[in-house]
């Protein structure tokens, strides 16, 4: 794989910034002006994660947040303040949870690796892996294990954003955002959209009938 050096970022980004320049002149006057993105997007802070790139979206068209393993935690004030911007400020039509295939985070939390802070950041997936052990455990190759649980991963977290409070004050004015949960497959570069277990949150309480 070739990396660009540091200088190269520069150059780069002029060469870019040029090319822009050229398509449209109003382009940056316009960028400028303000951003109304549809699409709010929680990803993995992978290095191989860049879903403008996978997605083929322009600037301004995905607010980003992205951390270790994709996590929504409803404690972290960070992840929370993303969520209500995006929600109550820009006004987002969807929220899309992304994790993907080999992921680091998962791996260390399947295998107990992880130590230090990243240790109890993923915990909340070591958890998964050990509540559905017995089903993961009887997939034939760690490789498959590991992309269920990639997989599961994904829906705890959809699942957690449908359980905060921004979005449960988002459903009390009837006026909510949809939610989406993808897995990257990096082999492919192909994006999977996950089925979501709607009826299973409804009767949990976590979303309403309109959902």
């Amino acid at each position: 794989m070739l990396y660009h050096s540091y200088e190269e970022l520069i150059k780069n980004n002029l060469e870019w910034a040029e090319e822009k320049l050229q398509q449209n002149p109003a382009y940056f006057e316009q960028l400028a002006t303000g951003q109304k993105p549809p699409f709010l997007f929680i990803g993995c802070s992978d290095s191989r994660m860049p879903l403008n790139s996978f997605t083929k979206t322009e600037p301004g068209e995905l607010f980003i947040h992205r951390n270790v393993a994709n996590q929504v935690s409803l404690t972290d004030m960070n992840l929370l303040a993303v969520l209500e911007y995006a929600v109550e400020a820009l006004g987002v039509q969807h929220i899309v949870v992304c994790g993907h295939y080999r992921c680091g985070g998962v791996e260390a939390a399947y295998r107990g690796t992880a130590t230090g802070v990243v240790e109890s950041w993923v915990n909340p997936i070591r958890e998964l892996y050990l509540q559905n052990r017995q089903e993961l455990d009887a997939l034939p190759s760690d490789e498959e294990r590991l992309n269920k649980l990639a997989q599961y991963n994904v829906l705890a977290q959809v699942k957690n954003i449908c359980n905060t409070s921004v979005m449960q004050r988002a459903y009390q004015k009837g006026n909510y955002p949809k939610v989406h949960g993808w897995v990257l497959d990096i082999h492919k570069g192909h994006i999977i959209d996950l089925p979501l277990p709607v009826q299973d949150w409804k009767e949990l309480g976590c979303v309403p009938d309109s959902f």
